[in-house]
């Protein structure tokens, strides 16, 4: 865990790469998740006309098409205070009801920490 944030530096890393996704694309949410080799996808909000899809489920379905089977922990930056249901139930389809879904702020500070439970 890494003294200023409490967090695993995995799951620090997750949202860094959550928060960047989100600057980088200007969208409103930016999301990470790990699978169980440790690899990370990173996606941030759809917003098309014919297609919305929220950053987290983006990010799970990016997984999902590379073949991912499982999920360690997933990360969304956003002004929301807690993760959708919709978003959590993404999470809990490929990874379980345990696996962690960390939500920070814009400025990459965490707010929650649930499960997709």
């Amino acid at each position: 865990m890494t003294e200023s944030t409490g967090l695993a530096p995995e799951d620090q890393k997750i949202i860094t790469l959550a928060r960047s996704a989100r600057a980088r694309n200007g969208v409103p949410e930016g999301a990470a998740v790990r699978d169980e080799t440790g690899r990370t996808y990173v996606a941030g909000t759809v917003g098309l006309e014919s297609l919305r899809l929220s950053a987290l489920r983006t990010a799970v379905a990016m997984a999902v098409a590379s073949g991912a089977t499982s999920l360690e922990a997933a990360a969304v930056v956003s002004e929301a205070e807690t993760p959708s249901d919709e978003d959590r139930a993404a999470v809990r389809d490929l990874g379980g009801p345990a696996t962690p879904v960390l939500l920070a702020g814009p400025d990459g500070v965490l707010r929650a920490s649930v499960t997709a439970g």
